[in-house]
């Protein structure tokens, strides 16, 4: 360990100032967000007007949900969200399949025990 201390004297140059304008490079979130929401609501539009199923509306509307949420977090959630919700939509006419198979097999089950 040293024990003798040198005394070393600072020396600072000419203030040095720069002229910087800001650069946006990332779009303005709030528009992006409004871009978001009319792309989901014309795409949820057609998949409704393509659904001859009423009780199928509240699950392609939670998958439109979905699949915003999820590209929201993307880089590019205006390019992802209308293959998120085609599968997103998917899943749900899936859903609604087998649901109505298990219906149809209870009312055969009720009817076989009557």
């Amino acid at each position: 360990m040293k024990t003798k201390y040198r005394k070393l004297a600072a020396r600072f140059g000419p203030e040095t100032r720069f002229a910087l304008t800001p650069v946006v490079t990332v779009p303005f979130l709030a528009t992006l967000n409004d871009d978001l929401e009319r792309l989901k609501d014309r795409l949820l539009r057609e998949l409704l007007r393509e659904t001859p199923k009423p009780q199928l509306n509240p699950l392609l509307r939670r998958a439109a949900n979905e699949a915003t949420a999820l590209a929201w977090t993307t880089p590019y959630p205006l390019l992802v969200l209308p293959v998120l919700l085609e599968e997103k939509a998917e899943d749900a006419r899936r859903y609604a399949r087998h649901q109505a198979g298990i219906w149809n097999r209870r009312e055969e089950l009720a009817e076989a025990t009557v």
